[in-house]
Protein backbone atom coordinates (compact mmCIF):
# COMPACT_ATOMS: atom_id res chain seq x y z
CA UNK A 1 0.00 0.00 0.00
CA UNK A 2 2.96 2.56 0.82
CA UNK A 3 4.09 1.50 -2.69
CA UNK A 4 0.88 2.72 -4.23
CA UNK A 5 1.19 6.32 -2.65
CA UNK A 6 4.47 6.77 -3.72
CA UNK A 7 3.38 6.24 -6.95
CA UNK A 8 0.41 8.54 -6.49
CA UNK A 9 2.70 11.29 -5.55
CA UNK A 10 5.24 11.45 -7.89
CA UNK A 11 2.19 11.54 -10.39
CA UNK A 12 0.90 14.66 -9.09
CA UNK A 13 4.26 16.61 -8.64
CA UNK A 14 4.70 15.68 -12.46
CA UNK A 15 1.71 17.48 -13.26
CA UNK A 16 2.20 20.16 -11.38
CA UNK A 17 5.66 20.29 -12.74
CA UNK A 18 4.75 19.95 -16.59
CA UNK A 19 1.82 22.91 -15.45
CA UNK A 20 4.29 25.24 -14.38
CA UNK A 21 2.07 28.52 -15.63
CA UNK A 22 -1.01 27.26 -13.70
CA UNK A 23 -1.75 26.55 -10.25
CA UNK A 24 -5.20 25.87 -8.30
CA UNK A 25 -5.31 27.89 -5.15
CA UNK A 26 -8.61 27.84 -3.10
CA UNK A 27 -9.59 30.99 -0.87
CA UNK A 28 -11.45 30.22 2.23
CA UNK A 29 -13.10 34.10 2.80
CA UNK A 30 -13.33 36.97 0.07
CA UNK A 31 -9.70 38.00 -1.39
CA UNK A 32 -9.18 41.14 -3.29
CA UNK A 33 -6.47 41.16 -6.17
CA UNK A 34 -5.59 43.98 -7.85
CA UNK A 35 -8.65 45.70 -7.03
CA UNK A 36 -11.47 42.79 -7.83
CA UNK A 37 -13.07 41.08 -5.07
CA UNK A 38 -12.90 37.24 -5.30
CA UNK A 39 -15.89 34.99 -3.24
CA UNK A 40 -14.60 32.12 -1.50
CA UNK A 41 -14.27 28.92 -3.93
CA UNK A 42 -11.38 27.52 -5.95
CA UNK A 43 -9.83 29.12 -8.42
CA UNK A 44 -7.50 28.49 -11.24
CA UNK A 45 -4.07 30.68 -11.60
CA UNK A 46 -2.63 31.22 -15.05
CA UNK A 47 0.74 32.90 -15.26
CA UNK A 48 1.60 34.54 -18.46
CA UNK A 49 4.94 36.92 -18.05
CA UNK A 50 4.22 39.33 -15.94
CA UNK A 51 0.73 39.06 -15.39
CA UNK A 52 -1.80 37.24 -13.05
CA UNK A 53 -4.93 35.93 -14.35
CA UNK A 54 -7.22 34.49 -11.65
CA UNK A 55 -10.32 32.87 -12.59
CA UNK A 56 -13.59 30.44 -11.35
CA UNK A 57 -16.28 30.57 -13.86
CA UNK A 58 -17.00 34.27 -14.60
CA UNK A 59 -15.12 35.12 -12.02
CA UNK A 60 -11.49 37.02 -13.32
CA UNK A 61 -8.79 39.55 -11.79
CA UNK A 62 -5.96 40.25 -13.48
CA UNK A 63 -2.92 41.42 -11.90
CA UNK A 64 0.79 41.99 -12.30
CA UNK A 65 2.97 39.77 -10.44
CA UNK A 66 6.79 38.47 -9.71
CA UNK A 67 7.45 35.16 -9.90
CA UNK A 68 10.21 34.40 -7.83
CA UNK A 69 12.01 30.89 -6.50
CA UNK A 70 12.36 30.09 -2.76
CA UNK A 71 15.44 28.11 -1.54
CA UNK A 72 12.92 24.70 -0.52
CA UNK A 73 9.69 23.55 -1.75
CA UNK A 74 6.02 24.69 0.11
CA UNK A 75 4.82 21.44 1.72
CA UNK A 76 1.04 23.19 0.28
CA UNK A 77 -0.46 26.07 -0.96
CA UNK A 78 -0.77 29.02 1.00
CA UNK A 79 -2.38 32.45 0.26
CA UNK A 80 -0.10 35.53 2.25
CA UNK A 81 -2.83 38.16 2.71
CA UNK A 82 -2.75 42.06 4.20
CA UNK A 83 -5.93 42.56 5.24
CA UNK A 84 -7.99 40.88 2.49
CA UNK A 85 -5.81 41.67 -0.62
CA UNK A 86 -3.72 38.87 -1.86
CA UNK A 87 0.10 39.33 -1.39
CA UNK A 88 1.71 36.30 -1.93
CA UNK A 89 0.59 32.59 -3.39
CA UNK A 90 3.40 30.38 -1.98
CA UNK A 91 2.69 26.83 -4.20
CA UNK A 92 2.66 24.32 -2.36
CA UNK A 93 5.50 21.10 -3.88
CA UNK A 94 7.36 24.11 -5.92
CA UNK A 95 9.66 26.33 -4.89
CA UNK A 96 7.36 29.05 -6.57
CA UNK A 97 6.26 32.10 -4.91
CA UNK A 98 4.34 34.71 -6.68
CA UNK A 99 4.44 37.84 -5.50
CA UNK A 100 1.30 40.80 -6.37
CA UNK A 101 1.68 43.70 -7.38
CA UNK A 102 -0.15 46.59 -4.90
CA UNK A 103 -2.83 47.98 -6.15
CA UNK A 104 -2.15 51.52 -6.58
CA UNK A 105 -4.92 54.48 -7.10
CA UNK A 106 -6.81 54.26 -10.41
CA UNK A 107 -6.20 56.53 -12.63
CA UNK A 108 -9.76 56.48 -14.97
Amino acid sequence: MVKGLTIGFATIALAVASAASSYNVTFFEPVVVNGTTLKPGEYKVEINNDKATIKKGKAVAESPVKVESNEAKYQTTSVRLVGTQVEEIHVGGTRTKLVFEKAGVATN
